[in-house]
């Protein structure tokens, strides 16, 4: 505790604590008031020549803002110099660029105006070259096609022709056959050669023989017999033969056969009276027909020895032909009197013609007359009508009757 002026004060009473903080307080605060007078004498002390300096300061300052007006204006005038100096250049840049700018867009659109005008005639040159290689290629293509299709239907052809050869084949191995075969190629070579009428098929003759064509021909000749006969073996032993011996023993076949059926053909189908004086023997080969008149003319000449003609489907068409010719003269000849006669009639009908044509005549000239009677008719009465419906009667008067009363004004 503390005593102070016989007050007794405990320390740890808040009030005597309060007090001498209050106490504290206020001898802290004096002190700093002390110690505040004594800085503020010694700054100003301090600050007398810091006075000085900050107003030598502010004078160099004046002179520097002084000096930095000048430089202001100098640095105005060297940025408006270069201003002026800049826009002269940059004018002057930009006329120049505008300069060059037109010229290359003069340049550029010249150069855009060939390129157009090149790429134009490239394009029209590319299109008559695609144009025209197009058409070449739609030709070649087309001939190509037309090609295939003409070698596609060879192709057929051959095929069938093949077939064709392998049936004909088939056909002239067997005797029979072959036979027939020549006979249907004789029918068809006499039947585009000559009139139905004027040949008979498979004709029997008084002998009792029967032949495979007879030809009514006019007397003379007379009716000729055409056979069919195809020595094939003989033929084509010929043909394979390959040494001297088999050539020989070959054509010796081939004579003897074609002898044998001129023989026969002699004997069966030429008759005194009834038939011609020869026959035809039809080989339905040419190149047997070739082989004959080329190597074994002896044979040919014994079958003329015995009014027998060889022929071919050739020869036989022109033989046919003639015969033809014949025919068509000797029909003449038989019908030369019913021509006459139809002559005759024929001259009478033109006569008879010649003599209603002069009375139509007459008949039109008389009706050419009585159209222009009527008419003038026709005419007259027009005129009259007319006038009757105009009232033109002082125009009648002339020619009308007596008993016409004229019309006059009446009497008042």
């Amino acid at each position: 505790m503390i005593e102070i002026a016989g007050q007794t004060y405990v320390l740890n009473d808040p009030m005597v604590i309060a007090a001498l903080a209050g106490a504290g307080g206020l001898l802290l605060i004096f002190l700093m008031v002390l110690l505040a007078l004594r800085a503020s004498n010694r700054s100003v002390r301090m600050v007398e020549p810091l006075a000085h300096n900050l107003a030598v300061l502010g004078q160099n300052v004046q002179q520097l803002a002084q000096g930095q007006d000048h430089l202001r204006g100098g640095l105005q005038h060297v940025s408006d110099a270069q201003a002026n100096a800049q826009v002269q250049v940059i004018q002057t840049m930009e006329t120049r660029l505008a300069d060059v700018q037109q010229q290359m867009n003069d340049r550029l659109a010249d150069n855009a105006l060939r390129s157009h005008r090149s790429l134009a005639e490239m394009q029209e040159r590319m299109r008559e070259t695609l144009h025209g290689n197009a058409k070449r290629t739609v030709t070649s293509l087309t001939q190509l096609q037309e090609r295939l299709a003409t070698i596609d239907k060879a192709q057929d052809n051959i095929t069938k022709l093949s077939g064709d050869v392998l049936s004909l084949q088939d056909i002239l191995s067997n005797k029979q056959t072959r036979g027939a075969f020549g006979e249907i190629q004789l029918h068809d070579i006499v039947s585009k050669a000559l009139p139905t009428d004027s040949y008979s098929l498979q004709h029997t003759l008084s002998n009792g023989k029967r032949a495979d064509c007879l030809i009514h021909l006019p007397n003379p000749p007379g009716p000729i017999v055409i056979d069919s006969k195809f020595p094939l073996e003989p033929y084509e032993a010929l043909r394979r033969a390959k040494t001297q011996a088999e050539m020989t023993e070959a054509a010796r076949l081939l004579k003897a056969a074609v002898r044998v059926h001129i023989r026969a053909i002699s004997e069966k189908y030429i008759i005194d009276g009834e038939t011609a004086e020869g026959a035809l023997l039809f080989l339905p080969s040419e190149a047997v027909y070739a082989e004959l008149h080329a190597n074994f003319t002896d044979v040919v000449r014994e079958g003329f020895a015995a009014k027998v003609w060889i022929v071919s489907p050739t020869t036989c068409m022109a033989t046919l032909n003639t015969m033809r010719a014949i025919l068509k003269d000797a029909r003449m000849r038989e019908q030369a009197g019913a021509i006459r006669k139809e002559l005759g009639l024929l001259h009478k009908d033109v006569d008879r013609l010649g003599d209603r044509v002069g009375n139509l005549d007459r008949h039109f000239n008389q009706a050419a007359k009585d159209i222009a009677d009527i008419k003038i008719s026709a005419e007259k009465a027009g005129t009259r009508a007319q006038r009757l419906d105009n009232f033109d009667f002082e125009e009648l008067a002339p020619d009308a009757p007596s008993n016409v009363v004229p019309l006059s004004q009446p009497e008042t």
